[in-house]
């Protein structure tokens, strides 16, 4: 009995995870993107690690068999330490260390790993499939996980395949990373915002603007079909450098893949090398979502054993 987090820019979900399945799951609405852009980093840092530890106590009360803890964090992560140097989606959280305040008060082993990364591993080891395999989380950011003969592509400094932060408009709009022009300021539910709110004026949450594209708004359709091409703009330059077979989409933002999926797959195939053109697997994620909280549990079992 393993327990995965899945941290992200607006909610916290925890799963008790047993036999690589949630048994269990609980959502706690928490903007943290909201509280880290409106505090000081210590009062945002606190107000986290106590909305973790008030959810892992909670499901720790009903499953006090659990024996590991691993959590999944959209952020850079150290993968000697698990230290978190930088979030570009949680504002002013900088060399953070998530793990030990809470292995010192629930008294059990608990990891950091990059959400998507979690995410990846747990789509690797539940399809059954060998080969590379990229996985794109759509949320807040854009998060990219790749796996290498069957292992996580951390990077010396953890901070391999963030994909998210190809520059695909050079001085384009202010990231977080502190760059300008990342993918994930146009394809993300922030950056879908962001299309919308060029073209209109007004702002809406990209739930919201899902639903007006599919009631024929122009302006959201042309919002969500930038988004798709933005994606595959740089997901076609990470092709070209890994050569994975697969990719698999998921994320909250991923409920809309149709209103992006047509002009993803033509800027895909224009960009690709031509001998790659048909040859890679595109699909989207079957786990309901989940997979960021199965893939940190079973990390955490790995470093448990």
């Amino acid at each position: 009995m393993l327990i995965g987090v899945d941290v992200g820019g607006t909610n916290l979900r925890v799963g008790v995870v047993q036999e690589k399945r949630v048994i269990a799951e609980q959502r706690v609405h928490a903007d943290f993107s909201r509280l880290c852009h409106d505090n000081p980093p210590e009062i945002s840092l606190a107000a986290i690690h106590a909305t973790l530890l008030q959810a892992l106590r909670n499901a720790l009360k009903e499953h006090p068999e659990t024996r590991g803890i691993g959590i999944g964090f959209p952020g850079f992560v150290q993968p000697a330490t698990g230290h978190i140097p930088h979030s570009p989606n949680l504002p002013g959280l900088r060399d953070i260390d998530l793990a030990t305040p809470l292995r010192e008060a629930l008294g059990l082993p608990v990891i950091v790993a990059n959400d998507a990364n979690a995410a990846a591993y747990a789509e690797f080891l539940l399809s059954g499939q060998e080969g590379g395999l990229i996985y794109l989380g759509l949320g807040t950011g854009v998060g990219g996980g790749l796996i290498h003969h069957g292992k996580i592509v951390q990077g010396d400094h953890g901070m391999a395949m963030e994909i998210g932060h190809l520059i695909v408009e050079p001085d384009g709009r202010e990231c977080g990373c502190g760059n300008r022009g990342c993918m994930e300021r146009y394809a993300s539910a922030s950056g879908v915002t962001l299309n919308y709110a060029s073209a209109t004026g007004e702002t809406l949450d990209a739930q919201e603007i899902a639903q007006r594209a599919r009631s024929g708004d122009t302006h959201a359709q042309a919002a969500y079909a930038q988004a798709g091409e933005r994606l595959a703009q740089a997901l076609a330059h990470i092709l070209k450098v890994t050569d994975a077979s697969r990719v698999i989409i998921g994320g909250g933002m991923s409920k809309a893949w149709p209103l992006m999926r047509e002009t993803f797959e033509r800027r895909l195939n224009a960009d690709l090398i031509p001998a790659l053109r048909g040859r890679v697997e595109i699909s989207l994620s079957a786990l309901n979502d989940q997979a960021g909280i199965i893939g940190a549990a079973l990390l955490a079992g790995v470093c448990d054993d």
